[in-house]
């Protein structure tokens, strides 16, 4: 029945790819990609995909070849003939410049879509985008997941009071999403007003709501250099919170992210698995959530010309 369904992994996140596929009752396709010793890429695919509808999965964190890859795979599938082929991007980079905040600058987000989209794609699949009017740049079907399912599972685990605990925004910008936790899980709601002074250099100027004696949660679309969430946590502990767990879809875990970590007041943290951690960024008090199961039921229902929406209506 599937025969037609294909999916594939670039060099980025074969650890989800294969959990992926697994969630399928697929095998991975044959997929070769090496480094000339100029560090230029040579890609070939190792089966016939004439007529199929291939999947590639490859999230485009840093290094920036992880794009460059995802690119010349796309490529490579639609000069093989395949039926269609979908970008599946569990991390979507360069999400964060998604219009021109400062005059001379790029919408690298724009750049991403349309590298995509003129390479031949036909369909991108990514999660919990940084903007979600990313979405208006693409002029193809654009699926945008959310990590929700996996982390409410997570969060309601931990057993606490929804009573005694709040769920802690660390920007405004984030504000939408942990409210939607908040009203989700029946917690209150708190925010910081932040003031950022340059790219990943932020600073707590206000903070909104009573912490005092509660469990905070502070939930974000990602942890990058750790500063907003560090910062957020370790406000909500000066103003008496009795714990701080943080919550997040991309665990980037830049520079010296991991030092922040183990000196905030963040007593355990939970991400998900759209990129890869290496073992040097895994702590005692992380906890890994993988959302496989979630591109693999996206994937099966794109592939089946079923709704994607329906999978996020509760």
């Amino acid at each position: 029945m599937d025969e037609h369904l294909k999916i594939f992994t670039g060099r980025s996140n074969p650890v989800l790819a294969q959990k992926v596929a697994e969630s399928l009752n697929k095998e991975l396709g044959q997929l070769t990609i090496k480094n000339f010793a100029d560090g230029e890429l040579w890609i070939k695919f190792e089966e016939n995909i004439r007529g199929s509808d291939v999947f590639i999965i490859q999230s485009t964190n840093s290094p920036a070849e992880n794009i460059m890859e995802l690119v010349l795979i796309i490529d490579a599938a639609v000069r093989a003939s395949a039926n269609t082929v979908t970008a599946v991007v569990p991390y979507f980079g360069y999400g964060r410049q998604d219009r021109k905040d400062t005059p001379r600058v790029p919408i690298s987000s724009r750049v991403m879509v349309d590298l995509f989209t003129t390479t031949g794609a036909d369909r991108i699949i990514t999660m919990d985008l940084h903007s979600t009017q990313i979405q208006g740049f693409a002029t193809i079907p654009f699926d945008h997941l959310y990590s929700r399912m996996v982390l409410l599972d997570a969060i309601n685990a931990l057993g606490l009071d929804p009573e005694n605990t709040a769920v802690l925004a660390p920007d405004v910008g984030s504000a939408r999403m942990s409210q939607s936790y908040a009203k989700r899980l029946g917690m209150h709601f708190a925010l910081i007003d932040k003031r950022r002074y340059a790219p990943n250099k932020a600073e707590v100027m206000h903070l909104i709501g009573d912490l005092k004696g509660k469990d905070v949660l502070i939930i974000d679309d990602m942890i990058d250099t750790a500063g907003t969430t560090v910062n957020a946590a370790n406000a909500a502990k000066e103003n008496g919170a009795a714990s701080v767990t943080a919550v997040a879809t991309h665990a980037l875990l830049s520079g010296t992210a991991m030092d922040r970590i183990k000196e905030s007041a963040i007593k355990k943290i939970i991400v998900t698995d759209t990129v890869e951690i290496p073992n040097n960024k895994k702590l005692d008090n992380m906890e890994i959530v993988t959302v496989a199961q979630v591109f693999g039921e996206a994937i099966q229902r794109v592939y089946d010309g079923e709704s994607v929406s329906a999978l996020f209506e509760f």
